[in-house]
């Protein structure tokens, strides 16, 4: 409906009551002319229904005292018939209303500022709310984060009330069209020359009321319901990480979308791996002749079969080496490294001809001190 509908309508005429009636009048007029043309007690009847449409379109300007007051205002200053006013020489000038308003002259028109004004809410539908965020929490093992796994898990969130299949009425019964809101949720309040929106109040934005609630949801038309899904854990997953799935959360009201699960996962420690980012890592035992002399190591994977690294001649202990893409799955699909630290193992009993061998070894270095770079740093400090 256009502003000019709006201005030139006369609410009070709709109502039946005069200009100066009190609040208290209007109410009590809209009461027993919204029971009288409620379309469930007019099932079918297509005037009664646009009754009450106008019926509750002109209460919802007239029972603020705001809106009424400048609907009052905007009545008194355009008139019923458009614009008029005085020429130069004492004769009238029309223009047309539907222009003004439409901003046919370019720019925008009147109906930019006032369109705000008598923004109505009668007729309309209550407008689709989204779903609910939900959260939960999943343990995977150090296999799935590393390569991803699809879990189920259980969900219970908020969804329609299946006893009153979301009416919030009870079985048998139906809800009724909040008279405040004219079923649309929310109301609007003017400010000067504009109308802010608000949820209404009355049917805390449902649009509807329910006069015998539903014994299950107690009337919200939303209880609890667990549900199992099956969810999909991307690869390379690290622990503690919250993971937002869109649209897996709580189902939304009246067609709205619905709401996003986020997942806290856990993920349990490896007896042999570990974990660095997307690198994985492995502490790998070798003897004092293979540190001392080098040579090829064999080293296991998480995933697959092992493979080969050579050692270095006099390799140390702490001594790391990388076999690239043996670790974690990448979000590209690539993989990390296999961060391979060795651990030089010196054996407690030494006898017959290791004995012999390694006092020979010592007797050969024994000129060759370790410590001594140590001990000179030391003094120099």
């Amino acid at each position: 409906m256009s502003t000019k509908d709006y201005v030139e309508k006369d609410y009070y005429k709709v109502l039946g009551v005069p200009k100066d009636a009190t609040a208290a009048e209007i109410k009590k007029t809209y009461r027993k002319l919204a029971r009288e043309f409620h379309p469930d007690a007019n099932k079918g009847d297509a005037k009664a229904e646009e009754r009450f449409k106008d019926i509750s379109e002109a209460y919802d300007v007239l029972s603020d005292e705001k809106r009424r007051k400048e609907y009052d205002e905007a009545r008194s200053l355009f008139g019923a018939g458009g614009f008029r006013g005085g020429g130069a020489g004492g004769g009238s000038y029309n223009f047309d209303f539907g222009d003004l308003f439409s901003g046919s002259q370019g720019g925008g028109g009147i109906g930019d500022v006032f369109g705000g004004l008598f923004n109505r809410t009668g007729g309309r539908q209550a407008q689709p709310r989204r779903g609910a965020d939900v959260e939960t929490e999943v343990t995977l093992s150090f296999e799935e984060a590393v390569d991803g796994a699809t879990v189920p898990l259980r969900m219970t969130s908020q969804a329609a009330c299946r006893s009153c299949s979301g009416t919030g009425a009870k079985t048998g019964t139906t809800p009724r069209v909040c008279p405040t809101c004219v079923g649309a949720g929310t109301v609007s309040r003017g400010q000067g020359a504009f109308a802010l929106s608000e949820p209404c109040r009355d049917c805390k934005g449902r649009g509807m009321l329910v006069d015998d609630p539903c014994t299950v949801c107690h009337g919200s038309g939303r209880a609890s319901s667990a549900r199992t899904m099956q969810v999909r854990i991307p690869a390379g997953v690290q622990d503690a990480q919250r993971i937002r799935l869109k649209g897996k959360g709580a189902q939304g009201e009246r067609g709205g979308q619905p709401g996003d699960l986020y997942v806290t996962v856990h993920v349990d420690s490896h007896p042999v791996f570990g974990r660095k980012g997307d690198n994985l890592t492995v502490t790998v035992p070798v003897s004092f002749p293979e540190a001392a002399l080098g040579g090829t190591i064999e080293v296991p994977t998480l995933n697959g079969p092992s493979v080969k690294l050579k050692l270095p001649p006099g390799s140390s202990n702490g001594l790391t080496m990388r076999a690239r893409g043996k670790g974690a799955t990448r979000k590209d699909g690539t993989r990390g490294d296999l961060l391979v630290t060795v651990e030089v193992v010196v054996p407690k009993n030494i006898t017959g001809d290791a004995l012999s061998a390694l006092e020979h070894y010592r007797e050969a270095t024994a000129s060759d001190d370790p410590r001594a770079a140590l001990f000179k740093a030391a003094e120099g400090a």
